[in-house]
């Protein structure tokens, strides 16, 4: 028996399908690259833009064909499609498909093919009944080994609804794990040969906050710093109104926690931030950033911006500009604002910035920060840093400094998973490359 499983969308939707694997492996399933061999097929989707929608329903189309061919086969159409309010417009639109399961759950999928069994593995004892062991909770057996960096969900979920965002309707309000879930898992990744882990949440820093007298993300990250096995955390992504000192106190002090920060500001515009719902100022933003690089100097800092969202002038746009050109960030991840049925935004406003406008205004952020990135990376020239090798890419060893700063090397040695001392011989601002350092890093 085979599987195949289509993944679309963000770091959570990769974890969610490690997931599905990891479970279709332990009822005997093995992977398969090509479609036309599956027994099972899985659609893992995201919708937090149309154009992810639309690749979504194309990819779904595609497999009807393999449905009338082999009747037996299983469909299942999972994730941020589905979302958590049912299925009933989708199944009348798609009949062949045969399992519908909101995001992050496996459970309607394997409860099908065990016929009932097993109804959810939401549950962390079902969970663990179901695979038997703790070492086995994680990743899939054929990624077991080789997977360097993994991913794990903290916070389902999302409870701040921005004006844009579709998210909290498709994947509902927050839900924490409990921290001893969190920690058996990074042990469990640990023992499968993981060394570095990125905590996940739609809003990373809210974790805990539905559990009364929970613990935080800030402790969250010194209890995992004390995983053995594990040597480095990153986390994603932040929100700028629930991001607390005792976090960046946490990356300051922690050696496993590694210094760079991914908080959205979205907009450099206060009208249009509160027409977002981001609650915060640029300048309550520009003030964070100051904190973070008063306290952790060598510390990198990425970024999200919309532009042309509802009613956003060139004035508005501007001041986005100059904040981005101000700040100088290591990473802006840039999109162009889209209407997304169910939003607060596409209810209530009048999306008016033209398709050109938008295009205009993401390529002139694009320019500056191509500028502002390539001028941060070439300090690194001649410089050491510590590189954590993840794979041979063409022939080349890629990885990943402590800033997230992507790292490219040749050498015929076998660097996965290896931390090394690298000398930085070229920059660009997307990318660096180097050579081995003569000295070995020494670790402790």
């Amino acid at each position: 028996m085979k599987y195949h499983i289509w993944t679309e969308g963000c770091q959570m939707n990769v974890a969610d399908s490690q997931r599905v694997a990891s479970a279709l492996e332990h009822l005997g399933y093995q992977l398969t690259q090509q479609p036309a061999e599956a027994d099972v097929l899985v659609l893992n989707t995201c919708v937090v833009r149309q154009s992810a929608e639309d690749k979504a329903y194309g990819r779904l189309s595609s497999f009807r064909p393999l449905k009338q061919k082999n009747p037996n086969l299983i469909i299942n159409l999972m994730g941020c499609l589905v979302g958590v309010r049912g299925h009933e417009k989708l199944k009348a639109r798609f009949p062949y498909v045969d399992v519908f399961s909101p995001p992050s759950d496996p459970g309607p999928l394997i409860s099908h093919l065990t016929q009932g069994e097993i109804r959810s593995l939401e549950d962390a004892e079902t969970t663990r009944r179901f695979l038997a062991m703790d070492e086995e909770l994680t990743l899939p057996l054929h990624e077991q080994g080789k997977l360097v960096s993994a991913h794990i969900p903290v916070v389902y979920g999302c409870s701040h609804a921005c004006t844009f965002c579709i998210i909290p309707y498709k994947r509902g309000v927050e839900r924490s794990r409990p921290v001893g879930d969190i920690l058996a898992e990074a042990r469990a990744l640990a023992k499968q040969g993981v060394k570095e882990i990125t905590l996940l949440g739609q809003i990373v820093d809210r974790y805990g906050k539905d559990i009364p007298d929970g613990p935080n993300l800030a402790v969250l990250l010194r209890l995992l710093n004390e995983v053995e096995g594990i040597q480095r955390i990153r986390f994603l992504t932040s929100h700028p109104n629930y991001f607390g000192e005792d976090i960046i106190e946490a990356v300051a002090e922690l050696p496993k926690v590694m210094p760079h920060f991914e908080i959205p500001i979205q907009a450099g515009d206060d009208e249009v931030l509160e027409n977002m719902k981001r609650g915060y100022t640029q300048a309550q933003f520009r003030t964070l950033v100051g904190k973070i690089r008063a306290r952790i100097p060598q510390a990198s800092i990425a970024t999200d911006i919309i532009v042309g969202f509802p009613g956003e002038t060139e004035a508005q746009f501007m001041q986005t500009w100059q904040t981005l050109a101000d700040l100088k960030l290591d990473v802006a991840h840039l999109a162009r604002y889209s209407v997304r049925e169910g939003t607060v935004a596409t209810r209530r406003m009048v999306d008016n910035v033209s398709d050109e406008e938008k295009m205009r205004r993401f390529r002139m952020l694009e320019e500056l920060q191509e500028q502002v990135v390539g001028e941060i990376n070439a300090r690194y020239q001649g410089e050491q840093v510590q590189v954590l090798f993840e794979e041979q890419v063409k022939g080349r060893w890629r990885g990943r400094t402590p800033t997230n700063k992507l790292v490219f090397l040749e050498s015929e040695q076998d660097l996965r998973g290896q931390i090394l001392p690298v000398t930085i011989t070229w920059t660009g601002p997307w990318s660096m490359q180097g050579s081995l350092a003569k000295q070995p890093l020494r670790l402790g």
